[in-house]
């Protein structure tokens, strides 16, 4: 999209290696300039296909491969398995697939067997970033190399079938009902040729040219550092590094503490390596060999929410092997302190917030950020604040051990002023507590490989009550307009100024009545209507003098002449 940024893949550099020999005589030297770097692109290594559901595929004539097979692509996936490329014969095949996160397989058979060659990474391969895949195959060996991974080889037997014979198309993806690929795949070259995916993704269901995928234009509702995954028919949210939970990662994963209760999350436990605590929850260490107690933290990242009414208490320890801490607490007047000693100075390092009372019962965010020196602590939505340790401070946060909410029990000594604040613990909320990438509410709430790290005392209750509702900024008083004690603001009313806000509720009230009256009239108005709707005159067409006739039908007779003649006249009688 631009061509600008980071190159962190240095495959991608047009110049991947400068040899320099002949240095052994006296004031030779050689000197390198390397100019811009231009982006210009290139179709073959840049033709992609995104493949977005489970039977999407391309399909291409025949790959004849019979003595000699060479393959090689880029992938890129979030996905943990699926099928790259399969091309079929009688029972001879030839297959790429990634089979798991961690492994890549080239499978074939020539007449004599099956054969499959597996490469496993160390780290994950569906990290969304691109990788390469070479697989060569001959008469005499096949071989199978990911990435700068070491290459995997497998000898030919020296008698029976060398030929690969294939009748089916190649299908690049999903072929034959199995799970195929999720993700992007570019420059597929095979024997020497590029195949062109993008002309062929354009008039293929299921399969868009280019590299793009949900994530690309839906991965920015993954919130909070929640991480996007392809899906099939959409994307998800991984949200396990996070401190939050639901679809999007936005949902607070929070409790509530009664009196007394605590929680400890313990940084490492007995049958955990070290390797993964390193790399699973703080920072990365170089020498993996360190002992856990000699682990060290030169930055850490702290965010929660809380509400409270009791003061003073602690809400968040983190403990260490080594006289080195840190906490938040909230001070006997309710004002929030930051504590930090990681040693050089004979007292610890305080922050005081001093112009807010944080014992009043609602929610506050607060995040803490050291790198360093350098402390950055933002308070619900102020503006963010620097702090800067003492000079003779040490940077190093040294062998971290433990995490408490609530109260802290620990052995061994601790600060007199959290000594003194421990007692009787906090009561209230705490929400989505995250420190580096250990979230210990959450591990505790939901059962995941880091709840073995927990332990509680009391009984957790799941609570969304510490989760701050708050999304616009408090406003200044100077701009507040209806800020009754701000001198410099005008009412936004033009008329009389509305005093103890008398005529501001009677007009409320006048205008209740009214609808109040209208609303019966109408009612009234209906019901007559429909009281009334029966009632009126009509007309009938009875014969006149019909009270003093003896019948009906002599009222008839005397009140219609025709009907009078009609009767006479029948009554004459005729002789024959």
């Amino acid at each position: 999209r631009k061509d600008s940024g980071m190159l962190s893949y240095k495959e991608h550099l047009p110049v991947s290696q400068v040899m320099v020999g002949d240095l052994d005589r006296p004031g030779s030297e050689a000197k390198v300039s390397v100019g811009p770097v231009r982006c210009q692109g290139d179709r073959n290594y840049w033709n992609a296909a995104s493949f977005v559901t489970s039977s999407s595929y391309l399909h291409f004539s025949t790959f004849q491969g019979e003595t000699s097979a060479d393959i090689s692509f880029y992938f890129k996936t979030s996905a943990s398995d699926g099928v790259f490329l399969e091309n079929l014969g009688n029972t001879d095949f030839i297959k790429l697939e990634l089979k798991s996160a961690t492994e890549v397989s080239f499978s074939f058979d020539v007449g004599n067997g099956p054969v499959e060659i597996v490469v496993r990474s160390p780290n994950p391969l569906n990290d969304d970033q691109w990788h390469r895949v070479n697989a060569e195959r001959n008469v005499k060996q096949a071989s199978l190399q990911v990435d700068q991974l070491p290459l995997e080889v497998r000898k030919a037997p020296t008698e029976g079938h060398t030929r690969l014979e294939l009748y089916s198309q190649l299908y690049v993806g999903a072929a034959g009902g199995q799970r195929g690929f999720l993700g992007c795949i570019r420059s597929l070259r095979m024997n020497g040729v590029t195949l062109d995916l993008e002309e062929r993704a354009k008039v293929t269901p299921g399969v868009k040219p280019g590299c793009s995928g949900h994530c690309t234009s839906y991965g920015i509702y993954c919130a909070n550092g929640g991480k996007c995954v392809e899906k099939y028919n959409g994307y998800s949210c991984d949200c396990s590094k996070t401190a939050y939970d639901g679809p999007f990662c936005i949902k607070d994963v929070g409790a509530f503490f009664e009196e007394g209760m605590w929680l400890r999350y313990n940084f490492h436990s007995p049958g955990t390596s070290v390797k993964d605590l390193v790399s699973g929850t703080l920072l990365s260490s170089a020498d993996p060999e360190i002992t856990a107690p000699d682990l060290s933290l030169n930055k850490e990242e702290l965010s929660f929410s809380f509400s409270t009414t009791k003061s003073p208490c602690i809400l968040l320890y983190v403990s260490s092997y080594t006289p080195d801490f840190m906490a938040v607490l909230v001070n006997p007047t309710g004002n929030l302190q930051i504590r930090y000693n990681l040693g050089g100075t004979k007292e610890p390092y305080n922050i005081d917030i001093d112009h807010r009372n944080m014992a009043n019962g609602q929610p506050h965010t607060v995040n803490v950020t050291r790198n360093g020196r350098d402390i950055i602590l933002q308070l619900d939505h102020y503006p963010p604040t620097s702090y800067s340790l003492p000079a003779t401070s040490d940077i190093q946060f040294n062998s971290p051990k433990a995490l408490f909410l609530g109260k802290v029990i620990e052995i061994g000594k601790i600060d007199q002023d959290i000594y003194k604040y421990n007692t009787p613990g906090f009561t209230g909320c705490l929400s989505r507590v995250q420190f580096n990438q250990v979230a210990p509410l959450k591990a505790a709430l939901r059962p995941t490989n880091t709840s073995s790290h927990v332990h509680i005392q009391g009984e957790l209750v799941e609570s969304n009550c510490g989760a701050s509702p708050l999304t616009i900024p408090p406003m200044s008083a100077a701009t507040d307009p209806w800020h009754l004690d701000s001198a410099s603001a005008d009412f936004p009313y033009n008329g009389q100024a509305i005093g103890d806000g008398v005529n501001r509720n009677s007009a409320i009230i006048g205008g209740v009545i009214a609808v109040v009256i209208f609303t019966i009239l109408c009612t009234l108005v209906f019901l007559i209507r429909y009281m009334f709707r029966h009632k009126g005159t009509y007309h009938t067409n009875e014969a006149k003098g019909a009270e003093s006739a003896e019948s009906a039908d002599a009222a008839i007779m005397n009140n219609d002449p025709n009907f009078t003649e009609t009767i006479d006249e029948s009554k004459k009688e005729w002789l024959i």
